[in-house]
C-alpha cells in the first residue's frame, strides 16, 4: 500500500464563486472532496503548504489523507486550477476511493544503469518514446514510477511495454500492441571528419564554377573587340 501524504485543511461553510472568492481574499484556496457516494466536503488548504506538495513529482499519483475537523479523507487529487497570470494555485478538486476504484493515471518512466548499456557506451542515444504511460488501476496500487533497466541493451534495440514489470493489478491503458517505450538509437550528428570532407567539396565546386564563367567572359570580351574592328575597318 502506497503512504499518504498528509495536508491539513479548514471546512468552509459555503459553496460557490462567492465564498471561494472569499476565501481567496482571507489567504486560502479553496478546495472540495467528492466521490465515493458521499456527500461534498468544502474545505480551504494554506497555500504554502499546498505549493509544496504540487512542488512533489507525481502529484496526481499521490495519496493523500487530508485532515478537518478532527475527520481523516483518504482522496486523490484529480484537478487544481491555476491563476492564468500569477500561475498561482486558486483551487483544488479531491476524490475519494474505495477498494472497488480503478483508475486512469498517468506514471512516470525512470530510467536506470545507463553506464551499463554497451550501445549508449559506444555512442548512442537514449531515445525516449514515453516518458510516461498512462495505467489502470486501483489508487492503492499506483506505483511511484516504472523503472526500466538499460544493462546489456546494444545499439538499435527497442524496450516495449512488455518489458516492464508491473505490480499485480496495474495494466496498461493500450493492451492492443506491445508499444514502444524508448530506443538505443544511433548518433546523427556528422562526423567532423564527413563535415570537413563536405565543406572541401564545397570549395572545389565554387573554384571550377568560377573558372568555367571567368573563361566564358573572356570569350565573350574577345569576340565583342573583334567585332569592333571589323567595324572601323568597314
Amino acid at each position: 500500500m502506497p503512504e499518504a501524504y498528509t495536508i491539513a485543511a479548514e471546512a468552509r461553510e459555503r459553496a460557490g464563486k462567492g465564498a471561494a472568492r472569499a476565501t481567496r481574499r482571507a489567504g486560502r484556496v479553496p478546495a472540495v472532496i467528492y466521490g465515493n457516494k458521499e456527500t461534498p466536503v468544502m474545505i480551504s488548504l494554506d497555500p504554502v503548504d499546498l505549493q509544496q506538495q504540487l512542488r512533489q513529482p507525481g502529484f496526481f499519483a499521490h495519496i493523500f489523507e487530508v485532515k478537518v475537523n478532527g475527520d481523516a479523507h483518504r482522496v486523490l487529487a484529480r484537478d487544481v486550477q491555476y491563476d492564468p497570470v500569477t500561475d498561482r494555485p486558486l483551487h483544488v478538486d479531491f476524490m475519494r476511493f474505495s477498494a472497488s476504484t480503478r483508475i486512469n493515471i498517468d506514471v512516470a518512466v525512470q530510467f536506470i544503469n545507463e553506464e551499463e548499456s554497451p550501445g549508449l557506451k559506444m555512442g548512442g542515444v537514449l531515445n525516449v518514446v514515453r516518458h510516461e504511460i498512462e495505467l489502470i488501476c486501483s489508487p492503492e496500487t499506483i506505483p511511484e514510477h516504472l523503472t526500466v533497466d538499460l544493462s546489456g541493451l546494444e545499439m538499435g534495440d527497442s524496450v516495449h511495454i512488455s518489458d516492464i514489470a508491473l505490480p499485480e493489478g496495474v495494466q496498461p491503458t493500450i493492451t492492443d500492441r506491445d508499444f514502444t517505450v524508448a530506443t538505443i538509437a544511433a548518433p546523427t550528428m556528422l562526423t567532423v571528419e564527413d563535415e570537413e570532407a563536405e565543406a572541401g567539396e564545397g570549395e572545389e565546386g565554387e573554384g571550377t564554377e568560377g573558372e568555367a564563367t571567368e573563361s566564358a567572359d573572356g570569350e565573350k570580351k574577345a569576340e565583342s573587340a573583334e567585332g569592333g574592328e571589323k567595324a572601323d575597318s568597314e
